[in-house]
């Protein structure tokens, strides 16, 4: 009984906290450890075959080799949108601070119906900078975010730079705008009027 007494004492004096107060804390901090750390699995752990009964789902029949990544260059955050896994010819794409990652081997966790599909698709840097799954911070606005916020986000791009390959940029909407513009008037022009052009 001494024992338990003194360690209950050596917790308040240097955490200043009552014991129940510090094992409180302490458990709030291994749960959300953990579901932080749930949302980035080891590619190993995805490249394990899928435990199925035979015959019950055809389609792992024949299993599809990994598609490597696709370059995507740079894109706009509206069309990021279309890489949030609803298309399953489409790889699944997030972007932090700008840059864009390909997912796909997380398809478990960012997929649809996974536990983290809301950033699937999206510029994700304020809500992993802020450790929120609120709709309205899953974009890249950084502004009145603090030093600390701004390490955890810095921890996490390290995490998806070391896990997922980078596959893009995102870039304004009015620079792509300008583009497409340009692009439908190439297409526009007649090839004959081309080859006239070019003798």
């Amino acid at each position: 009984m001494g024992f338990y007494t003194t360690v209950m004492e050596e917790i308040t004096l240097y955490s200043g906290l009552s014991p129940t107060a510090f094992f409180t804390i302490l458990a709030m901090m291994v749960v959300v450890y953990r579901t932080v750390s749930a949302m980035f699995v080891s590619p190993q752990d995805y490249n394990k075959p899928p435990v199925v009964l035979a015959r019950s789902h055809p389609q792992f029949d024949h299993p599809q080799p990994p598609r490597q990544p696709v370059q995507l260059g740079q894109i706009t955050d509206w069309e990021l949108r279309s890489y949030d896994g609803s298309d399953p010819d489409k790889p699944l794409l997030i972007a932090i601070k700008g840059q864009i990652y390909d997912v796909s081997s997380g398809r478990n966790f960012y997929g649809p119906g996974g536990p983290y599909a809301m950033f699937a698709g999206k510029e994700c840097s304020r809500a992993l900078a802020l450790l929120s799954f609120k709709p309205e911070d899953i974009n890249g606005n950084l502004e009145g975010l603090e030093e600390s916020e701004l390490t955890i986000l810095d921890d996490w791009e390290f995490k998806f730079i070391e896990k997922y390959p980078k596959v893009g940029q995102l870039v304004p909407e009015q620079r792509t705008r300008q583009n497409e513009v340009n692009e439908q008037i190439q297409d526009n022009l007649d090839p004959n009027e081309c080859k006239e052009e070019t003798k």
